[in-house]
């Protein structure tokens, strides 16, 4: 249709002339987010993805997406030999620091033998040692947790090497889990006890494992 006079000056569509909700999905290209810059590496906690809640769609960060595996493993060993009752372990602890080794994530720190988790989560600690027995002997390693920041501890595995004639060497270890819900309050600590015979101890090596700690966060607290 031809116009009387003047054509009116075109006008630019602005977002304000649409009414919410006018364009729907089948108006969107397929393509429409493919023809954009591609992100050629793993996303970072604070990228974006778009994810439909209940038919909405809503933006999330990547660090909240599940399934992103093992996010913090950590070891740490016995560098001398404990040749009486001990609680807690505090003294002659390092990281692993072999060559082939390297931790995942922050890492566990421990503050006299009370050992501080870097964020909740459910872990698996374990506790592997070197035992040295002697005559009547029934020496122990154990695992134990605090949820008010180390005042009290509850026994959540114990492990032996026993031997009531001579002196002998073995090895014994034990694994548990923690719901660890708030990492100011949750602590674990390992003990030792009933080194009595001459020659008893729990050993320790500076340049590889005798008696060493594990830590690995298996996923979210429960």
């Amino acid at each position: 249709m031809a116009y009387i006079g003047q054509k009116p000056t075109d006008k630019p569509l602005s977002a304000s002339d649409l009414e919410d909700g006018l364009i729907t999905n089948s108006k969107l290209a397929q393509d429409i987010i493919s023809a954009e810059t591609e992100l050629a590496t793993a996303p970072a906690d604070t990228d974006e993805l778009l994810i439909s809640d209940a038919g909405v769609l809503k933006r999330i960060d990547a660090s909240l997406v599940g399934g992103g595996g093992i996010t913090e493993a950590d070891q740490w060993r016995l560098t001398s030999s404990i040749t009486s009752d001990t609680d807690p372990i505090s003294a002659n602890l390092e990281r692993v620091d072999d060559a082939t080794f390297s931790k995942i994530g922050t890492g566990m720190s421990v503050v006299n033998g009370h050992w501080i988790f870097p964020s909740t989560g459910l872990w698996q600690v374990f506790g592997n040692a070197n035992i040295e027995t002697a005559s009547v002997d029934n020496v122990y390693l154990s695992i134990r947790a605090s949820t008010d920041g180390g005042s009290s501890y509850d026994s959540l595995v114990q492990y032996q090497q026993s031997d009531s004639v001579a002196t002998y060497g073995g090895h014994a270890g034990g694994h548990v889990f923690v719901n660890v819900t708030n990492t100011s309050t949750y602590r674990v600590k390992f003990m030792c006890g009933s080194l009595g015979g001459s020659g008893a101890g729990i050993n320790g090596n500076t340049s590889q494992n005798f008696t060493y700690f594990t830590f690995i966060r298996l996923g979210d607290s429960q």
